[in-house]
């Protein structure tokens, strides 16, 4: 594959050489500990929600609480405009605001992957460059879905291809069929690994034979496997996934942490036990009750979660307390 000049061999080894650095966790959302960002992608990354006001507006200062209260919690790094954060319904002035202000909030030291794909190749790359601006360190670039019969393996290649040549961060491919409707096909992962630019890919599809797969045929490349969900977080990392990007780390960011660390450490009875009791509250807060629940479900532990920007509507009464029987019944509550 042809790649731009811009990206030849000497900066495919010095991103390498960054991203398999030693990973360092966030341990303060105050206090700078590096100037120099490690691209390892090993650990537990919440895909931040966008918290708004009543009115609808983005809540900036509710945002910079939550961000202070995640301080304690040993993530990898935090993901600003992922799905979870709304990110479709907020206009690309908010979206630039929300990294910025999210930038400001964490030391250096801390990776802050942030959503910037388009449905055009040329607004992905404009606006993936808007991110590095912002203070991104990474871009996390979801396959184009509105002409879903034309996204063909070549066309993503080519689509990937053009934004991780043109983009001044790395690129991780973000695969999420539940909202697109479209699985980034196996063959275009496997060709995409291969640019020095492209370091990653966030699946959330679920499929564990999937994951297995491409972490198998990407092991020569600079390439790390991100699941996309908390309900299969063991069995992602049993088949050799660097880290995820959950939405229930939210909420319950501490043992998912915990999780991550049982897996590497080869606790696999206590790291199953603790997957078993996250099963349920991870679906109550994704494909049950989506980003109404996820947000109600933070009220619970502390953050501010508030409304949703329109048309996500507010949770019922009854589906209120199915939630919270979901978190009390495996203890969190």
């Amino acid at each position: 594959m042809a790649f731009s000049t811009r990206l030849a061999s000497s900066l495919r080894s010095a991103l390498a050489a960054l991203r398999w650095a030693a990973p360092r966790h966030c341990r303060g959302l105050s206090t700078p500990q590096g100037s120099e960002p490690s691209f390892n992608l090993g650990g537990i990354f919440p895909p931040l929600a966008t918290p708004f006001s009543p009115t609808q507006e983005v809540d900036y200062a509710q945002l910079e609480g939550n961000l202070h209260r995640y301080a304690c919690i040993p993530f990898r790094g935090l993901v600003a405009l992922g799905s979870n954060g709304e990110y479709p319904y907020l206009s690309s002035r908010e979206r630039v605001e929300v990294v910025s202000c999210v930038r400001r909030a964490l030391p250096r030291d801390c990776l802050l992957l942030s959503g910037s794909g388009c449905e055009s190749t040329q607004a992905t790359i404009e606006l993936t460059v808007s991110m590095a601006e912002a203070g991104a360190d990474v871009a996390l670039v979801v396959t184009p879905c509105y002409y879903r019969g034309a996204m063909t393996t070549a066309a993503l290649i080519h689509h990937y291809t053009e934004v991780g040549d043109a983009s001044p961060i790395p690129v991780v491919l973000y695969s999420v069929p539940a909202n697109t409707g479209l699985d980034l096909p196996m063959e275009a992962v496997i060709t995409l690994a291969q640019h020095p630019n492209i370091i990653g890919i966030k699946d959330s599809g679920g499929d564990i034979t999937r994951m297995g797969l491409m972490v198998h045929k990407t092991r020569q490349e600079d390439f790390q496997v991100l699941a996309g969900s908390a309900g299969f977080l063991l069995a992602s990392y049993a088949v050799g996934a660097s880290g995820a990007v959950c939405a229930l780390a939210n909420v319950l960011g501490d043992p998912l942490c915990q999780l991550d660390h049982l897996c590497r450490t080869g606790q696999w009875q206590e790291a199953r036990d603790l997957q078993h009791r996250l099963i349920e509250p991870n679906t109550a807060v994704t494909r049950r009750f989506g980003i109404p629940g996820l947000k109600k479900a933070m009220e619970w532990f502390g953050y501010y979660g508030g409304p949703c920007r329109a048309p996500l509507a507010p949770l019922s009464p009854a589906q209120v307390e199915e939630l919270r029987s979901t978190f009390s019944a495996n203890g969190w509550l």
